[in-house]
Formats: structure tokens, sequence, C-alpha cells
């Protein structure tokens, strides 16, 4: 049977979608978005380049890694390249969160457990309490560890030697790691946003993986109002994918994509609505700005650190807002924003 001409051109917009090999399960692709090596990491080039050149060196040397801080803001990879370190080098991996380790106990555990060579991944290191932290001092310096036996005046200091480790921290809010704990790690790596052809070739390796069919068209759409951010990227590109299969779509186009931001409250550029609630709240209660951090996150009964951490570096990016001795300001680019808000609604 002949093609039209429509299905042809449809075809020709589409990603080719090429089905992984095996029987693996659709719940299976999910699990398996998340890249296992290095090379398999889009984007990132300058970082991967620095890893692959220190784990390369440390192999000839017959040497574990030294420890590694990430930092920037969530979902850009910190976790994803901790997990292609210990790829690369062979290495289990034992990942925990600063939240988790509560006592000197739950550390010394988890740090007698390590073999030679293995990676420890703690996220939100900066959550680490004092005394915890004060633990891992000689444990990533001289690879001993600690351990106070008994109270009062019969306590005894036990000193063990821990096999060989790579400690990879991940953090959102540097300034809170203390001084002593920045300066024992061996490289320190700012993660910043995804470009936008980043996060293209981002999404369609998703939609490989996923067997999803999308056109080039709604693959921009996305990548446009994914925040600058991998996990938001492909966060939207599922609910897109229920969004198609509820109503009878085998692809996703770029309509499909408007309607599944517009039911999500998500504009083209990512920003969603408290966002949008920011912005306005600075411009009808504060006349534009300056305004502090605490005034105007009790403005939208929002908590600060979540104003701080989630909000206003993505708003910041856009150019929207700036920071001020005195306070948060609204920038003319954010005045045309919500301008054009206005003259949507008319």
């Amino acid at each position: 049977m002949i093609e039209s001409s429509k299905e042809k051109a449809k075809k020709k917009k589409s990603t080719q979608v090429q089905k992984p090999s095996g029987d693996t399960k659709n719940g299976q692709y999910e699990e398996g978005i998340r890249p296992s090596k290095l090379d398999e990491i889009i984007g990132r080039v300058t970082e991967k380049e620095t890893l692959k050149i220190m784990i390369n060196s440390a192999k000839r040397r017959k040497e574990v890694i030294d420890h590694i801080l990430f930092y920037g803001p969530p979902g850009l990879g910190k976790t994803t390249f901790a997990i292609a370190i210990a790829n690369e080098i062979g290495a289990n991996i034992k990942i925990t969160s600063g939240p988790a380790i509560e006592r000197q106990g739950d550390l010394a555990a988890i740090l007698t457990g390590l073999k030679a060579n293995d990676v420890l991944f703690i996220d939100e290191i900066h959550r680490l309490s004092k005394v915890v932290e004060e633990i891992l001092y000689p444990a990533m310096e001289d690879r001993m560890l600690d351990i106070v036996m008994g109270k009062g005046p019969t306590a005894k200091t036990i000193r063990l030697n821990l096999e060989p480790f790579t400690l990879i921290g991940a953090t959102t809010q540097i300034g809170k790691i203390s001084s002593p704990m920045r300066d024992r790690f061996g490289l320190i790596q700012r993660l910043d946003f995804f470009s936008q052809s980043d996060l293209v070739e981002i999404l369609e390796r998703a939609c490989r993986l996923w067997e999803l069919e999308i056109e080039e068209d709604a693959v921009k759409a996305l990548s446009e109002a994914s925040r600058g951010t991998a996990r938001v990227g492909l966060r939207l590109l599922r609910r897109c994918r229920d969004y198609a299969q509820s109503h009878g779509d085998d692809v996703i186009t770029k309509d499909v994509v408007k309607k599944t931001l517009k039911l999500l409250g998500t504009d083209n550029q990512g920003l969603e609505r408290i966002d949008r609630v920011i912005l306005k709240t600075m411009l009808e209660h504060f006349a534009g700005g300056p305004v502090g951090l605490s005034t105007l996150a009790a403005s939208i009964s929002e908590d600060e650190n979540t104003v701080a951490d989630v909000y206003e570096p993505y708003l910041m990016k856009c150019g929207f807002i700036k920071r001020t001795s005195r306070g948060r300001v609204l920038t003319q680019k954010g005045l045309k924003y919500l301008e054009s808000l206005d003259e949507e609604k008319r």
C-alpha cells in the first residue's frame, strides 16, 4: 500500500525509535534511563574529561581515586556521576544520604563494611551533623576510624584501619559544608544547568529506551520547558506519554506537549504556578522590589530555603529577578514576562 505524503512527512519529523535488545519489560526501562558510564552521560564535556584523567592516572598508580564533591542545583546528575565513576573503576558503590546518618555508629558501620576500592556516595552531605562529620576527617585523610568505647573515665578510644575507599559527596548548598570538610576533597566539581541541545539529546535517548515516538518540534518544546534540568525534562516527558496514551495517540506531538504543560500549570519557558506567584507578588505587593527573602517567602506562604534553593535559581537564570544588597529585585525582563501573561489573558 502506497503511503500518503502526509504520512511520510509525519514519519520524517518523528524521532526514530530503536527497541532495546532482549525481553526487558517497560518497568525496567524506567530504571535503565540513568547512564551507567561516563561516555553515556550527555554534555558535561569538561567534567567528564577531568574525571577520566583522574581515573586513568589512579589506575596506572594502582591507587584509589581521590575523594570528589559535586555541587549544584538538584536534578543535574550528581548521583549519576557517582554511579558512573564506580562503574568506570569497577567498584561497588554504597549510597546513603546525610540525614540518614544520625549517629557516629551509623557512619562507623558503613565505613567498616567497605571493601578495598569501594565508593561511598553521600547525598546532601551538608546535612551531616558536626559530630558525624568529624569522624570522616581521619577516615578521608588517613583511612582511620576512631571509636570511643564506654563512657566517663573508663572510656577508651580504639583506632581501626579502613580499606582504601573513595568518598563522593553531593550537595545543593556547598556553603553549608565546613572548610575542613571541603579541603579534604581532591576534586570539587560544580554542575550547572543543561543547555537546550543537551536536553534534546537526553529526551531523545529516553524516548529510544522507553520505545516512544515523538516529533522533533515536541522534543524542542519539552526541552525549553525543562528548566535546564534533566530530571524535570524526563518528568514532563513521562506526563506527555501518559496524556498521549490516554487519548489513544501513538506519537507525542507538539500539541500533546502544549496540552500536557497546560494541565500541569507549566508554561513554555518551564515556569510553574509558584514561579509566577513569586513574580506577581514582587510586582503587586512590593512594586518590583527590593524585597528580602524572608518577607517574600512569608508573602507566598513558602519556606525560605524552598524559595532560595528551588525557585530562585531558575528565575535568576531566566533573568527575571536579581539579588542586590537590599534584597530581590524584579528585572525589566521579568516585567515584560508579566506583561505577556496579562496580554494572553486578554
